[in-house]
């Protein structure tokens, strides 16, 4: 039984949320722009962007969000291929 406290992070507020869900919209349309689907790949193109959504969005939420941006265009590849195999 050790003294020392564990710090609860806290969490962020609903203004918080909503300037990291806009920074992050604002850095996708950057890389929607650029033609990137990686976030992170796309050089210093969408730099600008990438620093804000990175000093605004906690670390998981990016880790998360940059998954699901793959994920999202994963999925619409596979869409239009199936589409297109149905077309035939």
């Amino acid at each position: 039984f050790s003294n020392s406290r564990v710090e609860t992070p806290t969490l962020p507020t609903r203004q918080e949320r909503q300037k990291c869900w806009e920074a992050r919209d604002a850095y996708f349309a950057c890389l929607d722009g650029v033609g990137v689907v990686m976030a992170g790949t796309e050089g210093k193109a969408c730099s600008a962007g990438n620093l804000v959504y990175h000093k605004t969005c906690a670390q998981s939420w990016i880790t998360y969000f940059n998954e699901r941006r793959k994920l999202g265009f994963q999925q619409k590849d596979m869409a239009s291929q199936a589409n297109s195999q149905n077309k035939r």
